[in-house]
């Protein structure tokens, strides 16, 4: 089954949010016309539908009435029709959201996490272009899946809990190795190391994995966006 099927007939539009969706770790289908989103639909299933009403043959509203015919899957709709009647409709049909073009992609991306949080219950971190998914145990950078150690996944998991405090080596150790492990405090230097090599553009001068001279290391806490 498929995260996110996309019904928009504009290529740009379609393919920047897309690529966004992507670069947030979900898996999306683009569909360009009403009939292909409901033979994806049909072929694929989804978790969520994000719905143009505008679309050449099948409109956004038959789309959606279509859909809900035998699955209560939820539907965000997109469109620039903003009369209180299309937004009536679209609700009536059964959309969870209507939201009108031209719209602010992060308050877009905002309204899929949370959908996602309530429905499917994924805790997703997030934070600039990597995203973590604790219950999957699953590192996304740009949408990509990172092959990270058990010790790697801890480290960057405990680490991006606690986004933008400093955090003594120390401490860290403690809480990844344990008080009575048998490695030593450079294991953790290694560890941050490789992390960096993982998740950072440019590892010798990182962005993320922040080192605090004499201290230890902090995560900051960038904007998200797609580098």
């Amino acid at each position: 089954m498929a995260d996110i099927i996309v019904v928009e007939d504009n290529e740009e539009i379609g393919s920047l949010l897309t690529d966004f969706l992507i670069a947030e770790g979900y898996d999306v289908y683009l569909a360009s016309s009403g009939e292909e989103g409901l033979e994806i639909f049909e072929d694929e299933g989804a978790k969520l539908v994000i719905l143009d009403i505008m679309l050449s043959g099948i409109d956004g509203f038959a789309v959606c009435s279509k859909i809900w015919e035998n699955s209560n899957t939820p539907i965000i709709i997109v469109s620039a029709k903003d009369t209180k009647d299309d937004k009536l409709n679209g609700i009536l049909l059964g959309a969870d959201d209507y939201i009108e073009k031209p719209y602010d992609i992060d308050l877009l991306i905002a309204k899929v996490n949370g959908i996602f949080q309530r429905r499917y219950k994924v805790d997703s971190l997030v934070c600039g272009d990597i995203r973590l998914n604790p219950v999957g145990r699953q590192v996304y950078k740009k949408g990509k899946l990172l092959n990270v150690t058990v010790k790697e996944f801890d480290l960057l998991l405990y680490m991006m809990e606690n986004r933008d405090t400093v955090l003594t080596k120390e401490s860290l150790f403690a809480k990844i190795w344990g008080f009575d492990s048998e490695s030593e405090l450079q294991t953790l230097t290694v560890h941050i190391k490789w992390l960096r090599e993982k998740i950072e553009d440019d590892p010798k001068n990182p962005l993320y994995i922040q080192t605090v001279w004499g201290v230890g290391y902090r995560f900051s806490d960038v904007e998200r966006g797609i580098k």
